[in-house]
């Protein structure tokens, strides 16, 4: 619709907030529009109401910032818009403005670095189990399921995304939707679910038996999305899949499973095609969400496996007690093929977009560099025995009973022999939270366009 000294232009603004400004004459660079949408202005003047509130309110929903009330005089001057606008852009360089309301739903896939207590509702054994104290002792005071003193980098991640906890999907308490039947207000209510599981692998064959494998994890995310259906609508159903973030962390057990189990399925088959069957079953779980409408999805890599202190008491001491190679070497092998697998997806799949978290490096310079970080101990786990604290032993529940436990867990990057402390996650989940909206591949973006 175009009249004499003036446009209208449609544009989307933060997601679905759609703002008609009306333009006359005014001078602004070239601003790129959720991403999809160019606009390119001129000149000195034009009058503006509604559009710049709804402009504002948007921003205001980005930052939290209620500086601005609700009502706007009818006609702005350029000025002030030009101010309004370069205010709600500081920060994006680039001119991006990008948001999505309301929060994003998450389903969260994968092992003991995301599992809130699925493994408490399933037959297995205390190997696989944190349900007892001291587990839990920093933040809930109490033993929840997760293998850590406290929160888990998927805990942080809602946190950061304006979300509550993400429940287990094994829980019988948790609640649907908040038995709030508003299918306007569906996303507001269903915040996601969580199907990790401690000790699962992509490989079926990982700790078989006594852990919920990705294949099953992604059976569980079909009958949820089909109860998302039964109950809104098939329409609401593929809104959420389409619009949630899907968070992977798979992969470290079935690489480390044949050195705790003394296994043969290293010698069976040669490493590259070990980590090309890890790899292969990983890929058809995520394209099988994103043929469901999955688009968004973000990752960990995998950290040097040979250097956590459960499997550095497997080099013998007169060899240095230094790291195990072999679990580094293929957890270094899954590192590449999975950012190569990601980087294929991408431009294969319309509309895929993926964060790929580098914990790798991420866990390796807490390891070396404890105290850069803010830590004492970089190699020594908190709880357990033995050399490194590396025996499998915090809380007395599993097979060897005795244990040792430190007076302060945020001096420690391990909480345990495989697991982390609530205070490294929290720091590699505000640094992924942290990578500006500009930059290509970050995780905000993931909440906030496309």
């Amino acid at each position: 619709m175009v009249h004499h000294h003036q446009r209208v232009f449609d544009i989307r603004i933060l997601g679905d907030v759609r703002a008609q400004v009306r333009i006359f004459h005014l001078t602004l660079p070239k601003i790129k529009v959720a991403l999809d949408c160019d606009l390119s202005v001129s000149e000195s003047k034009f009058s503006v109401s509604n559009e710049v509130h709804s402009m504002r309110w948007s921003h205001n929903q980005m930052f939290g910032n209620n500086e601005y009330g609700y009502e706007y005089a009818d006609d702005i001057s350029s000025t002030e818009f030009q101010n309004s606008l370069q205010e709600m852009l500081s920060g994006y360089p680039n001119g991006i403005i990008c948001a999505t309301k309301p929060p994003n739903p998450l389903f969260i896939f994968g092992d003991s670095f995301f599992d809130p207590g699925n493994n408490n509702y399933i037959n297995t054994s205390t190997l696989d189990r944190a349900n007892f104290w001291p587990y839990g002792r920093t933040f809930f005071h109490r033993p929840t399921g997760r293998f850590s003193d406290g929160r888990l980098i998927s805990d942080f991640i809602a946190q950061h995304a304006k979300q509550p906890l993400i429940p287990p999907y094994l829980d019988p308490t948790r609640n649907f939707d908040d038995d709030d039947d508003d299918d306007e207000n569906i996303n507001n209510n269903y915040h996601g679910v969580n199907f990790a599981s401690a000790g699962a692998g992509a490989l079926p064959q990982t700790f078989q038996g006594l852990v919920i494998d990705l294949k099953t994890q992604l059976k569980y995310y079909k009958r949820e999305v089909a109860e998302i259906s039964r109950k809104k609508g098939s329409a609401e159903a593929a809104r959420i899949s389409s619009t949630a973030v899907y968070l992977f962390s798979i992969g470290t057990n079935d690489y480390i499973s044949p050195f705790l189990l003394n296994s043969s399925a290293l010698a069976t088959y040669p490493h590259p095609e070990y980590v090309d069957m890890v790899i292969g079953n990983l890929s058809t779980v995520v394209r099988a969400i994103y043929r469901r409408g999955g688009r968004r999805f973000m990752f960990l890599n995998l950290g040097e496996l040979g250097c956590v202190p459960g499997l550095r008491i497997l080099k013998p001491e007169r060899e240095g007690g230094g790291c195990l190679e072999e679990a580094s070497d293929l957890a270094k092998l899954h590192n590449k093929a999975l950012n190569k697998l990601l980087s294929k997806m991408e431009q294969k799949l319309h509309g895929f977009k993926y964060f790929l978290y580098d914990f790798e490096t991420s866990l390796g310079q807490r390891i070396t560099h404890p105290y850069k970080y803010g830590f004492g101990e970089g190699k020594k786990a908190c709880c357990g025995i033995g050399r490194f604290n590396g025996i499998f032993s915090c809380g007395g529940k599993r097979p060897v009973k005795d244990f040792n436990l430190c007076e302060n867990p945020s001096e420690f990057v391990f909480w345990d022999s495989y697991h982390l402390t609530e205070k490294a996650y929290k720091q590699m989940a505000d640094q992924m939270w942290s990578i500006p909206l500009t930059e290509p591949n970050s995780l905000r973006r993931l909440f906030t366009c496309y």
